[in-house]
């Protein structure tokens, strides 16, 4: 982002990084869309919960960060969106608008008729889901990292969305 920046101030073209910001742009909002199918292709009025919102695990930097145009995408949408995340949540408050920042995964859930895993925080990979589902309104999982099997999450009563596998 910084070098394409540099590059517009001085007139520069760099097509081939604009292209892949683009890109890259594009399916952040390809993800939020995948929230939203899975969501029977409506959100409007319906609490999402967004657990992970640093663009890696085990930092608070927000730089370029998915959950971003992801959560923007879900307000847009219609969606109530809340967010949790173990390191990020000041820098969050920074640059996310509208986003209802929980305390904690399970308080971020309570509620949600779909949570999204946007980051692999290892704190996520072992939520209690009995807990999660009991909490939910509606017992979605979006998993944006494939994080989880699908036969785990059918298992213990999901119903489970992930990227780039059946």
């Amino acid at each position: 982002m910084a070098l394409v920046k540099t590059a517009q101030d001085y007139a520069s073209p760099v097509r081939l990084i604009e292209t892949t910001v683009a890109v890259n742009e594009t399916r952040k909002r390809a993800m939020a869309r995948k929230v939203v199918a899975a969501c029977n292709g409506d959100v409007r009025g319906k609490t999402v919960a967004v657990l992970g919102l640093t663009f890696k695990p085990n930092t608070d930097d927000m730089r370029d960060s998915p959950a971003i145009s992801i959560v923007q995408a879900l307000r847009d949408a219609g969606a109530t969106v809340k967010g949790y995340d173990p390191q990020g949540m000041e820098a969050a408050r920074d640059v996310i608008d509208g986003l209802v920042f929980a305390e904690s995964a399970y308080d971020c859930v309570t509620g949600a008729d779909a949570v999204v895993i946007v980051t692999e925080w290892n704190q996520f990979r072992a939520l209690d889901f009995d807990r999660l589902r009991e909490l939910m309104n509606a017992p979605v999982l979006i998993d944006l990292r494939n994080i989880y099997r699908k036969d785990q999450m059918e298992k213990a009563g999901f119903s489970y969305v992930s990227i780039g596998r059946p």
